[in-house]
């Protein structure tokens, strides 16, 4: 499950879309995991420049578990693994 991935990745992750998509424009991103449930408006813009990057995505169906995963105690609509 994608949030294992999270979850042992461990400080090698970078948590929210503004961030995600400045790691992905100096090319230091791997995969990008997406929750389905957050709005459109809000991943929008990191589902279309990590597929102009080829970096592969990953969704998962809970903004809340995600951003348990990350061990933050609200919900994360995107978390990017760093390479």
């Amino acid at each position: 499950m994608s949030y294992d991935k999270v979850t042992k990745a461990g400080n090698g992750i970078i948590i929210g879309t503004k961030q995600s998509i400045k790691a992905i424009k100096e090319d230091r991103v791997r995969e990008v995991i997406i929750a389905s449930d957050a709005d459109e408006r809000v991943t929008g813009k990191i589902l279309d420049i990590a597929r102009e990057k080829a970096i592969p995505i990953t969704t998962v169906d809970s903004m809340k578990k995600l951003g348990k995963a990350c061990g933050i105690d609200v919900g994360a609509a995107a978390v990017a693994l760093i390479k």
